[in-house]
């Protein structure tokens, strides 16, 4: 709960008049990436704003600071991913059945459909809209495990090739710092996909 809860801590909030350089920083980037999200969204859509960008937030700087050694990333989880998933998919699909009925029902029967694939057509589509959360969870917590148990590999590899050859261990090392790297833009990349999928679900039922 405690790792949980810690991120928040990262992003305080500004209580003066005139903000120092890294606060400045912070609201600009939130500032920038909720007009770019928020662009196709209608005024219903936009109440949906303050979620989004804790959410980036929450599983950005989660995703940053699993990056540290000794620590645990909640994002490897797929229950944890799972409970971010499901309630705002949730949400938005009561969202769309509450404001736009006739046109979220229109989703499961294309225009156009043979009258014999009928029956077929809203099995899939309903089999695919209630896949969309666990393609979010799914998603996230793969893309994270396999960049940490490849750093975990290449680390051991390294320590393991120093007793054996210095060339190739440091060559082995040079990759891992450009893993790690990677690993940051990933942590980032997979926060704002993670967002940018629950804002387009969000726009199709808004």
């Amino acid at each position: 709960v405690l790792i949980v809860m810690f991120p928040s801590i990262l992003f305080p909030t500004p209580s003066r008049l005139i903000n120092n350089r890294l606060i400045s920083i912070q609201q600009w980037l939130i500032q920038l990436t909720s007009k770019q999200m928020l662009a196709i969204h209608n005024q219903k859509g936009r109440t949906w704003a303050l979620m989004l960008m804790s959410l980036i937030l929450f599983i950005g700087s989660t995703n940053l600071l699993g990056l540290l050694p000794h620590s645990f990333t909640p994002t490897t989880q797929l229950s944890m991913n799972l409970g971010m998933a499901i309630p705002l998919w949730a949400g938005t699909v009561i969202t769309g059945f509450r404001y736009k009925t006739k046109a979220s029902l229109a989703h499961f029967l294309p225009q156009g459909t043979p009258l014999p694939l009928i029956p077929m057509l809203v099995i899939i589509e309903t089999i695919s809209l209630f896949i969309q959360p666990m393609a979010l969870a799914v998603r996230l917590t793969a893309n994270i495990t396999a960049g940490h148990l490849l750093i975990h590999l290449i680390g051991g590899a390294t320590l393991a090739l120093i007793n054996i050859s210095v060339t190739t261990a440091f060559i082995t090392f040079i990759i891992l710092i450009l893993l790690t790297i990677l690993e940051f833009a990933v942590a980032l990349i997979q926060a704002y996909v993670f967002t940018l999928l629950v804002s387009l679900y969000l726009h199709d039922n808004t």
